[in-house]
């Protein structure tokens, strides 16, 4: 894993090019702080620059930017090719010469062989590289299909300029840093930058499944060349048709296969093991296909709710995983908020990146690469919104439009707190986490379309662009019009968090935290072949009735006895309800102050000040919503000092 960067400009100058692209690649030293390099042709105007975490060959054969053996090509790149020893056997048997053993390597020389499309057909893995070609003078950014890895590109004056993390584009002396109103609504919606936009006006995430072309003096080209709307179409045309148990063994067997690539490496690696359905998976399927236990790694915290140290241990102890377990004391947790706006770079909410950070911290000290259960949620159908709202849909489709506003109405005039302690007592229903906001959120939708629903679901503010002075949203970032012909509320939103949440949220968190302790976390759900069998299978495959995950589930339990898995989604955060109201407060009360919001000239106080005010009396919970404004001010105070 590295980090990359580099620029397209005018050529000559006089501009020390390498040393400009070495200057925006050394802030990238947490990606790679095991060597760096540079290379540049001041008469193209072109730099690239490299930081490089050793995982693969570990020899300076692995060095970047690597120029093909040919000399048309030079690589700088950012991932993991875990088919790279099956492409390198073909490659020599066509004749092709090896220096070293580096999937680096293998990648540029497939390049240089077969083409750029053909290769990146052929790669299982996840990536961000740049390539440049010497004799077209022409650069390509290329970015892998889920977006399991960053890229950032804009353009300032004459030059282009990309980057694994917008710090580097910040050394480059044509960037400027304004931040964009628009992008700013689009946050405080998601709690994070959805994709192409970022903070800054001019700078943009390239997506995943893209690649980006571009000539001295030309203006750049974006394409798809993979994309989840293509995987859904080709699952529908040729769909799964074998039995249940067929379904179940044929994504055991690809899952494993799946594992047993990312367990490839030249350094030590582990499992990162919640106790939840996709980590206990990943873990299990490890220890099936390693010589020796797996290491395997949790966190666990004071607060009951939040702690789920206990499934992951009875998970580890069943499969016999060498267990390291964090216990993690609030003060702990709470030390590294100040340290958010840099690990992120750019504003980013979502309260999970705190425990997400902390644990690969502790990782870190242990192994260099660590493999995530990530994606399966989106994948079979893991979060409650896909079996409740539908069902919520369904039920009050027929009540009259006046009642079930007037039905929301009275279940938001009761504070979540209140419905907890109130339905608490009652068998099953009272086991449920989070009772009260879970409630309140289903009055949200009610009366609603599907795609209002979905759009209520997955909002902190409902009018974002009300919030921010000068703002206006791009509200196609909702809802992708690639799912409309989907039958299915619950696949539709499925797709939908694939191309949005998955990348922009949930990736964007493991690559941050991880990269900022320069680990390396892999994630073999979103093997881009596991992908493409789950949207062939039938929709009952993933959720059945109110089960989630029903074909993972079945994998599983293989593995793992059910009743060590079995238990309410707790998903993977801290208290920052109740940190708000206790040891947090004066630090958030400073940052959304009405003064400081009117300084700062972005957000309206007003709708703000309304909402900390019903937190701390504990009318509301709102501590999603005003995470990101603090999140938001936070990083405004860091990055604009």
């Amino acid at each position: 894993m590295c980090g990359i960067a580099g620029f397209l400009g005018p050529a000559g100058g006089g501009a020390d090019f390498e040393a400009l692209a070495r200057r925006m690649a050394d802030s990238l030293v947490h990606r790679g702080p095991d060597d760096g390099g540079s290379w540049a042709d001041g008469a193209a105007g072109v730099g690239l620059g490299h930081r490089r975490l050793s995982i693969i060959d570990l020899s300076a054969a692995g060095h970047q930017p690597m120029v093909s053996a040919n000399g048309r090509y030079v690589l700088s790149y950012n991932g993991e090719v875990y088919n790279a020893a099956e492409l390198r056997r073909e490659l020599e048997a066509a004749g092709v010469s090896f220096r070293g053993a580096s999937d680096t390597e293998v990648l540029v020389e497939a390049i240089a062989r077969h083409g750029l499309r053909p290769t990146l057909e052929r790669l299982i893995g996840m990536f961000a590289f740049a390539l440049w070609d010497r004799e077209l003078r022409e650069l390509t950014l290329v970015r892998d299909r889920l977006g399991i890895k960053p890229l950032y590109w804009g353009r300032f004056s004459k030059s282009l300029l990309f980057a694994s993390e917008l710090s580097a584009l910040q050394r480059h002396p044509d960037f400027s840093g304004e931040i964009d109103r628009d992008s700013l609504c689009s946050f405080l919606r998601f709690n994070y930058v959805p994709a192409p936009q970022s903070i800054y006006r001019g700078i943009q995430k390239l997506r995943p499944g893209h690649l980006l072309s571009v000539r001295q003096g030309g203006e750049p080209q974006i394409e798809a060349w993979w994309s989840l709307a293509a995987a859904r179409e080709n699952g529908a045309a040729a769909p799964f048709t074998g039995s249940e148990d067929e379904a179940i063994s044929a994504l055991e067997d690809l899952l494993g296969d799946a594992v047993e690539m990312r367990m490839i490496a030249d350094v030590p690696f582990g499992a990162f093991l919640s106790g939840g359905v996709d980590s206990s998976i990943v873990a299990a399927l490890m220890n099936r296909r390693s010589s020796r236990p797996v290491r395997s790694f949790s966190i666990g915290f004071a607060e009951d709710d939040y702690n789920e140290a206990a499934y992951a241990r009875a998970v580890a102890d069943h499969l016999g995983t060498e267990h390291t377990e964090l216990r993690v004391t609030p003060d702990e947790a709470r030390a590294v908020i100040p340290n958010l706006p840099d690990i992120y770079d750019e504003p980013f909410a979502d309260a999970s990146q705190i425990p997400t950070f902390l644990v690969s911290r502790m990782t870190r000290e242990h192994v260099t690469v660590a493999l995530s259960g990530d994606g399966g949620d989106e994948l079979f159908g893991g979060y409650n919104r896909y079996y409740q709202a539908p069902a919520v849909l369904s039920r009050t489709a027929l009540l009259p439009e006046p009642l079930g506003r007037y039905a929301a109405a009275l279940i938001l005039a009761v504070p979540p707190t209140r419905w907890s302690q109130m339905l608490g007592p009652l068998p099953k229903i009272g086991a449920i986490p989070m009772l009260g906001e879970k409630l309140h959120k289903i009055a949200d939708i009610l009366g609603k379309s599907p795609q209002q629903a979905f759009c209520a679901l997955v909002s902190q503010w409902p009018d974002p662009a009300a919030l921010v002075t000068g703002g206006r949203e791009n509200v196609d970032a909702v809802w992708s019009e690639a799912a409309g012909d989907l039958s299915g509320f619950a696949a539709r939103m499925q797709f939908a968090d694939t191309q949005t949440y998955l990348p922009d949220d949930i990736l964007t968190k493991v690559d941050r935290a991880s990269m900022a302790v320069s680990l390396e976390a892999r994630v073999p759900l979103l093997d881009h072949r596991v992908v493409e069998f789950a949207w062939s299978l039938p929709q009952d495959f993933k959720i059945r009735g109110r089960e989630g995950k029903w074909i993972l589930r079945q994998v599983l339990d293989r593995h793992v006895p059910r009743t060590l898995i079995e238990r309410p989604k707790m998903g993977f955060s801290v208290p920052i309800d109740s940190w708000l109201r206790g040891p947090l407060r004066g630090w958030a009360e400073d940052l959304l102050s009405e003064s400081r919001l009117k300084r700062q000239g972005f957000l309206d106080p007003a709708p703000i000040r309304a909402r900390w005010g019903e937190h701390i009396s504990g009318k509301r919970n709102w501590q999603y919503s005003l995470w990101g404004v603090l999140m938001f001010s936070a990083w405004l105070d860091q990055k604009m000092a």
